[in-house]
């Protein structure tokens, strides 16, 4: 552990320290930002709370209202106090825009230190940090958590596969950092230029910032030879650094001493126990720049019951399935990508790329699912490839209680990604069929 006397906590003095951090946040945010005075005063809730339960009656804070405040509106610092900014990306609207002070990279530091060590990285590391730098939270978050933790960092960013390949092979990289579809195409470029990934020095990747399935970890294992360990953050809480996985890979340990995790159901918003799933909201409790409240993240998860082996006493949070609003409603079936890539990727001579496609037949939605077959799949056997599309139908039917059109296509016809990968197309707005 990078500090166990924080990760391994007893559970009492933990709840004390939260609820310590919690009463002066919730001090500092009505006294500094408008939205959280207001919204307090509406809910008729005074900054101060004498329990952690009792916190449960806080209003909640969403996407829009940090959209409304663009771009420092929910900023709780003088812009003198702030060191670094970051914002989305704005695909999905108005971006938003998140301030660092000098407190709080220092923090995000360590956190990011936390999460390279539980993937087993030490100071003896080369990491090789293919995360996106700039504005997107997560080049920067993985590099200073590198440099803390006393790795040796390689700044390469994404992009450039044949070149990640290469240093890979002359630096010796032996950690990788990069979103999960990133890494898979890592593997296949490096078997194009004729190298074996599995003979590379790597032994462990930290893969995030996008939803991805179990049978993805054991594809990237067995691929590129390494342990696969799953972190999550998001730049509203923090950027990565906010929970991460263990060698153990039963959960994803929350840094409860900087922010409160609840899941509340997706229809009433009220807490769920722990074991059930719903959405994840967090608070951060120590972030000084753009502190939030009971923030709603749309991620769907749900709190591991229990205590993990590895001794850190932090609660888990599940591997996220995805996001409530990349949810698809099928037949009234409620689908997540992440779900139809877990049943694909356990069907030999699938290849661990698949597109879900949504189209418009007249007046109804159309959802099509085109999965690329893996290389040992000749493309001119037909009995073969509908062999092969009846059992992918099948499965789907069976683990989703669904029919869902399959459509088999050829190797490396689905565009790769060196990010986030697309798996919805939606062309629904291009007057289909």
């Amino acid at each position: 552990m990078f500090q166990p006397e924080y990760e391994s906590m007893d559970r009492a003095r933990l709840e004390a320290v939260q609820l310590e951090r919690l009463n002066g946040l919730l001090a500092r945010v009505y006294e500094n930002v408008p939205t959280y005075r207001r919204k307090f005063d509406e809910a008729g809730v005074a900054p101060r709370v004498v329990s952690l339960e009792e916190f449960a009656s806080f209003p909640f804070t969403v996407k829009d209202d940090l959209r409304a405040a663009y771009p420092y509106g929910m900023f709780a610092v003088p812009m003198r106090d702030i060191v670094r900014l970051h914002s989305s990306s704005g695909t999905t609207g108005q971006v938003t825009v998140v301030g660092y002070t000098a407190g709080d990279i220092d923090i995000w530091a360590d956190l990011m230190a936390r999460t390279i060590a539980a993937a087993g990285g030490t100071s003896d590391d080369i990491v090789q940090n293919a995360y996106g730098y700039g504005l997107f939270t997560g080049g920067l978050g993985v590099h200073y958590g590198a440099e803390r933790l006393g790795c040796a960092t390689i700044p390469i960013s994404g992009g450039n596969t044949k070149r990640q390949v290469q240093v890979m092979k002359d630096f010796g990289t032996t950690i990788l950092a990069c979103t999960p579809s990133y890494a898979l195409l890592i593997a296949e470029t490096a078997r194009d230029m004729g190298i074996d990934p599995v003979a590379l020095p790597l032994k462990a990747g930290i893969f995030g910032a996008e939803p991805w399935s179990e049978n993805t970890r054991v594809e990237i294992e067995r691929q590129l030879g390494i342990t696969a360990i799953d972190i999550y953050g998001l730049s509203e809480v923090l950027g990565p650094g906010v929970a991460a996985e263990c060698q153990c890979k039963c959960g994803l340990h929350v840094n409860e001493d900087h922010f409160i995790i609840e899941i509340v159901d997706t229809e009433t918003l009220q807490p769920v126990p722990d074991g059930d799933r719903g959405e994840v909201v967090f608070t951060t409790l120590t972030k000084q720049g753009i502190p939030v409240v009971r923030y709603r993240t749309r991620d769907i998860s749900r709190i591991v019951p229990g205590r993990c082996e590895c001794g850190r006493t932090f609660r888990r949070l599940e591997r996220v399935t995805g996001r409530s609003d990349d949810m698809l409603i099928i037949r009234g079936v409620n689908v997540f990508p992440s779900q139809i890539e877990q049943v694909l990727l356990g069907i030999p001579g699938v290849a661990p790329y698949y597109q879900v496609v949504l189209s418009r037949r007249g007046s109804m939605d159309h959802v099509e699912v085109h999965v690329e077959v893996g290389p040992e799949v000749s493309f001119d056997e037909i009995k073969t490839l509908e062999r092969l599309r009846a059992r992918v139908s099948a499965e789907i039917a069976s683990a989703l209680a669904v029919n869902i059109a399959v459509k088999l296509v050829e190797p490396k016809s689905i565009q790769r990604s060196e990010g986030k990968a697309k798996r919805v197309l939606d062309l629904r707005g291009e007057g289909s069929e």
